[in-house]
């Protein structure tokens, strides 16, 4: 969703299969661009393909796989003809999912959250210029921080682009005032995981981590599909108007990952139904408005049969990464 901004500048990546099809490893990915759209929409056009071509990754170790995609996406913008003279740059958040393990690579402040057994885990962390280790980092490399921004005008400490920051010759590119270097996060995946929310800040500005699961939640419980909850989240976290310019009024990007875990596309939503299922309306505070939430006595019915459906199917453990809704313009 543009938003009230002037341009899109986010870009997405839902790719179901990467490598070897018979590996079945999913890649998923937001793009918060910032100083122009150019640097966020190669990003999501080749990451993918950058991680694929590592030889971590043919090795199958997964978590350098997505350290070196992110620095030799980077490497490979900073020598490209193209964007020799382009300002901008873009955050990364990027999930790389095999039926075991689930690998996060964060760079910037867009985040992926993972819902599971009732609970809410945080699968990135942002990266802000105040935060004591990247202040350090930028402070080192010959950069500074004031009003909470590098060098006073970047708003985050790690990107894609952003070759202004980048200019130390005498440092490696993990130790550059601004760098692409991600953080990596990894889980092993279980029975008990239910989605996956990747979002740029355009709704973690609107929204805590928590509330925003619980919004997924009770929306799969109204009997709603993932390609209309992304949609109406993002409704949910636009400003009326325009007018303070802030919170609620940049670019939106949302995907959704549903974990099947060996359930067809109707029994996953039956499970997740069953067990987030509404006990007549509920109001809400979402991004500081109250939302009644109430289910539709067809949309209940239709659940319940669902449910009893699913019930006589027997379930195998297999972890597997169904519907992907992914919406940002």
């Amino acid at each position: 969703m543009q938003g009230w901004r002037i341009s899109m500048e986010d870009a997405h990546t839902t790719e179901t299969a990467i490598g070897d099809p018979n590996a079945q490893i999913g890649f998923f990915a937001v793009f918060d661009g910032h100083g122009g759209s150019a640097v966020a929409r190669f990003s999501g056009a080749e990451l993918h393909k950058r991680i694929v071509e590592r030889e971590h990754f043919k090795k199958g170790a997964y978590h350098d796989a997505l350290k070196d995609g992110f620095l030799a996406l980077d490497d490979e913008l900073r020598h490209h003809p193209e964007f020799e003279h382009d300002p901008s740059g873009c955050t990364a958040v990027a999930a790389l999912i095999t039926p075991e393990n689930i690998y996060v690579g964060n760079a910037g402040d867009s985040r992926a959250v993972l819902a599971t057994g009732g609970q809410t885990i945080a699968m990135s962390f942002d990266h802000k210029p105040g935060n004591p280790e990247e202040q350090y980092r930028i402070m080192a490399a010959g950069g500074f921080v004031e009003f909470g921004r590098v060098n006073g005008n970047l708003a985050l400490s790690r990107a894609i682009g952003d070759f202004e920051f980048k200019q130390n010759p005498d440092l490696p590119p993990e130790n550059q005032i601004v760098t692409a270097n991600p953080d990596i996060q990894e889980r092993a995946l279980g029975n008990d995981d239910e989605f996956l929310i990747m979002a740029c800040d355009g709704i973690w500005d609107c929204v805590s981590n928590e509330e925003c699961v619980s919004y997924v939640r009770r929306q799969i419980a109204l009997g709603k599909r993932l390609p209309t909850i992304c949609e109406e989240l993002m409704e949910a976290c636009l400003a009326h108007d325009a007018e303070l310019g802030g919170v609620g009024c940049d670019n939106m990007t949302v995907v959704l990952i549903a974990f099947l875990n060996g359930r067809s596309e109707d029994e996953w939503y039956a499970w997740m139904a069953e067990k987030y299922a509404l006990e007549g309306p509920v109001t809400i505070e979402f991004a500081g408005r109250p939302v009644v939430l109430s289910q539709p006595v067809a949309a209940a019915d239709a659940l319940a049969n669902s449910t009893a459906n699913a019930h006589d199917d027997d379930e195998n453990d297999h972890n597997e990464v169904d519907e992907v809704a992914h919406k940002s313009g």
